[in-house]
């Protein structure tokens, strides 16, 4: 039995605190959101998501408008 209390023990003083540690540290930085870098980058995506958007409404109208089919083709 005393084989495993020494492992058990150099487990519990040295390994789960710095686990815990680590653990909680990570969970607070998950926490605080994005960076303004990140947010900059997701803003500007955004913008260019809506433009594509926009786009794409453009094409298709002009696509009902000279091959009404199209829809129908797939």
């Amino acid at each position: 039995m005393s084989w495993i209390v020494w492992p058990l023990m150099a487990f519990l003083i040295f390994v789960a605190p710095l686990w815990l540690i680590l653990h909680y540290r990570s969970q607070r930085q998950a926490s605080k959101g994005l960076s303004g870098e990140e947010q900059e980058k997701l803003q500007t995506l955004v913008m260019r998501a809506e433009q594509m958007q926009d786009r794409i409404k453009t094409l298709e109208q002009i696509l009902d408008e000279e091959a009404p089919q199209w829809r129908q083709r797939r």
